[in-house]
């Protein structure tokens, strides 16, 4: 071998080695961008692993059920029905007569979450002592901050029948009733669906009242005050001015007390039971009793009541959304 060949041999090594180096350096390049590319992704994952666990598998597990005649006590697996839950529920006319209680109840409750909080909120903002405005906000929010359970000890005493101070301020105070013809507050009455209302209002008014408080806070002050200056009323003020960029809290408040509301199930278990007579028998607990309560748990057919439950719902949250929506 001549020296010229050794020479073109190793500048032809050289070559090897050196395309080896860049391709390794271009791989570990690649590597460390792909690296850095998920690296913010493993942040979300303990996110995505409790939705799909909690949220999406749960919808789609009773999904699938709603197809099925799966009843949990039954010994024999569950079989393949198509829609045939869903053509019993839409022919019972008790989940018709359920869902109309809910609504009803809902017509009952969402002008409280809306006016009455909208109307202290704009009390409270006009205060100008900041300690006071602070001790007012904190008075408000003391029902929210309290535990559900003690919420319906409290409202059940309120509302019974011989003892409750409702009652008796009735009876004794302002002497509109007796003790025989005294209003039946719960039980399954006429009076039922209402007291549950007020409950629930005075429940979440200082909750709701905070919503109103922060939206008027980002309210230029410059805005009220021109208006007041070119000789507009307060009502004018309220109306032109404030509603509508209080818009957007009022759709919230809305939709997701809609949810809530059509949704109630803890409230009429208590204070109503399973009476299919009563008011307080809704799409929620016929739900309930076919799939805990009654003869073999028939959870296909409580699905299906769910899911069209759900469906009324989502439709009517997409009216209140175009309709609540703000136009500024």
């Amino acid at each position: 071998m001549g020296i010229r060949d050794a020479g073109r041999e190793k500048g032809s090594m050289a070559e090897v080695i050196a395309s080896d180096s860049i391709s390794r350096y271009q791989r570990i390049g690649l590597f460390t961008q792909i690296r850095q590319g998920l690296s913010p992704w493993w942040f979300l994952l303990p996110a995505v692993i409790f939705f799909i666990g909690y949220q999406a598998y749960p919808i789609f597990r009773v999904l699938w059920v709603s197809f099925t005649d799966y009843q949990y006590l039954s010994q024999s697996p569950a079989q393949w029905v198509g829609f045939a839950n869903y053509v019993e529920a839409l022919n019972d006319p008790l989940m018709w007569k359920s869902l109309w209680r809910a609504a009803l109840f809902t017509l009952m409750f969402l002008p409280g979450t809306i006016i009455l909080p909208l109307l202290l909120a704009v009390l409270v903002d006009r205060v100008s002592n900041a300690r006071l405005a602070t001790i007012y906000r904190v008075v408000l929010l003391i029902p929210a901050v309290i535990p559900s359970t003690l919420v319906f000890v409290l409202w059940k005493w309120m509302y019974n029948y011989q003892a409750g101070p409702i009652n008796r301020f009735l009876i004794d105070t302002l002497g509109l009733f007796t003790i025989q013809d005294a209003p039946q507050w719960l039980g399954g009455t006429a009076l039922t669906l209402p007291a549950i209302a007020v409950m629930e209002v005075w429940w979440g008014l200082g909750y709701h009242t905070i919503f109103f408080l922060a939206g008027l806070a980002s309210i230029p002050r410059d805005l009220p005050e021109a208006a007041r200056i070119d000789g507009a009323s307060e009502w004018q003020i309220f109306w032109h001015v404030i509603r509508p960029r209080l818009a957007p809290i009022m759709m919230i408040l809305v939709v997701l007390r809609f949810g809530t509301a059509m949704a109630v199930i803890d409230e009429y278990l208590i204070f109503g039971g399973f009476n299919r007579e009563t008011p307080t028998y809704t799409w929620t607990i016929f739900m309930y009793d076919q799939a805990f309560h009654l003869g073999l748990w028939r959870q296909g057919f409580a699905a299906a009541i769910g899911l069209i439950g759900a469906a009324a719902m989502m439709v009517v949250m997409v009216l209140l959304i175009r309709v609540f929506r703000s136009r500024d």
